[in-house]
């Protein structure tokens, strides 16, 4: 069974075909700059890598695109599209209505219309690939993985915000979390790792790249998680600000005579570590400063890995103890000195790691000391291979 895996940006998609007899992946590429006249497509076979400049004006032309790559003349992978048995489609936000992945219909994509309030930039880009896919691939069987359903096995004392309720019943303003297929994947890859009883298993995963969160999870299932009603909330990010005093909002607009849309551009996009340090929103050109003594750029990470030893620390309250922490993401899997500073501000908690193991970028690996009280890991995610998975498990 092949299986098209799409993750569609407001002018992007990303996209992967896997063939699930090996969970081997065939051809991936990236699809960028949708609708801006200046488009072009990074399609990867293998070690081979092939640029197409293609104008195209939305989602459809896209998809059109790259499916004709599959079946390249030169490079293609397959002789024919019919070979592709089902796609399943990325989608951010299924707020209360789905704790799983689905089967894709027209009552689905109604109900992902529901939760657009909820992802105003995420929702529709995922509904367009949805409905270009409908009209271009007729008949091929769909289905819907979202970013929330992972942690909708949270606790209401865990979600619930302390405001009125009107509003969690209004609006559905509550906690929901997100990167719920990467916090999946890793968790269940270090139950396998660890050999016990996954219904035994205390484990806090942090998923840090460009957005970042972390889950606690007990037997398998979210308990709790750092992103809340939004992205912009938990830890700080390569740009966004994570938990901040809500105060902060009115006394800039109030000082700095902005209105709320400037505000949220301003914790969106230019805080976190970027903010703090004013050198980049990438993590390794701050590093790269604070070797060379840029005192903001130090702050900046000595901020962050206080903030994301801190949420760790929290969820020992919400497992009642912790058996692993899993480190995932591009930050995460690469970054050695941000595992370091963040692990040793817990040895209070008896984490202890082999800095020798810990220099390993990108590979699967425990770095933890054999006498270290908590397993440390950094476990590659793979959220293209969760999606496929459920893809195939829900058409067959």
């Amino acid at each position: 069974m092949k299986i098209l895996v799409l993750n569609s940006g407001s002018s992007s998609l990303k996209y992967q075909l896997i063939d699930m007899t090996n969970e081997e992946v065939i051809a991936k590429g990236n699809f960028e700059r949708i609708g801006q006249g200046n488009s072009f497509l990074t399609h990867k076979v293998g070690e081979e890598k092939h640029l197409i400049e293609c104008p195209v004006e939305n989602h459809e032309a896209a998809i059109k695109v790259v499916l004709e790559q599959f079946t390249h003349p030169e490079y293609g992978v397959i002789k024919d599209l019919k070979e592709i048995d089902a796609v399943g489609h990325r989608l951010v936000h299924g707020g209360e209505k789905f704790a799983s992945s689905v089967v894709i219909t027209d009552d689905v994509i109604e109900k992902v219309k529901e939760c657009i309030p909820l992802a105003p930039l995420h929702n529709p880009a995922g509904i367009l690939g949805i409905e270009a896919c409908k009209r271009l691939m007729p008949g091929v069987p769909m289905v819907g993985v979202f970013d929330t359903a992972f942690h909708q096995t949270m606790p209401k004392e865990n979600y619930i915000y302390p405001i009125p309720y009107e509003y969690y019943e209004k609006y559905g303003i509550r906690r929901y979390g997100f990167h719920g297929t990467s916090h999946r994947f890793v968790s269940e890859r270090a139950a396998e790792l660890l050999g016990g009883q996954r219904d035994d298993l205390k484990i806090v995963t942090c998923h840090l790249g460009q957005g970042a969160s972390l889950a606690a999870i007990k037997g398998g299932k979210s308990l709790d998680t750092s992103m809340g009603l939004t992205p912009l909330a938990g830890i700080p990010m390569g740009t966004r600000c994570g938990d901040i005093d809500p105060a902060i909002v009115k006394y800039l607009m109030e000082n700095e005579k902005l209105s709320i849309g400037e505000v949220d551009t301003i914790l969106n996009k230019k805080s976190g570590a970027f903010g703090i340090s004013g050198v980049s929103p990438d993590f390794r050109d701050i590093e790269i400063e604070a070797e060379k003594g840029n005192e903001r750029a130090s702050l900046a990470l000595n901020n962050y890995n206080y903030l994301v030893a801190q949420y760790i620390a929290k969820y020992a309250v919400t497992l009642q103890g912790i058996d692993a922490i899993v480190f995932t993401a591009g930050i995460g899997e690469n970054a050695g000195t941000t595992r370091k500073g963040i692990c040793d501000k817990l040895a209070f908690m008896g984490v202890k790691i082999d800095d020798e193991k810990n220099k390993t970028r990108g590979q699967e690996i425990e770095i933890s000391t054999p006498d270290s009280k908590i397993r440390v890991f950094v476990i590659p995610t793979n959220e293209e291979l969760v999606i496929a998975r459920d893809t195939m498990n829900l058409v067959k």
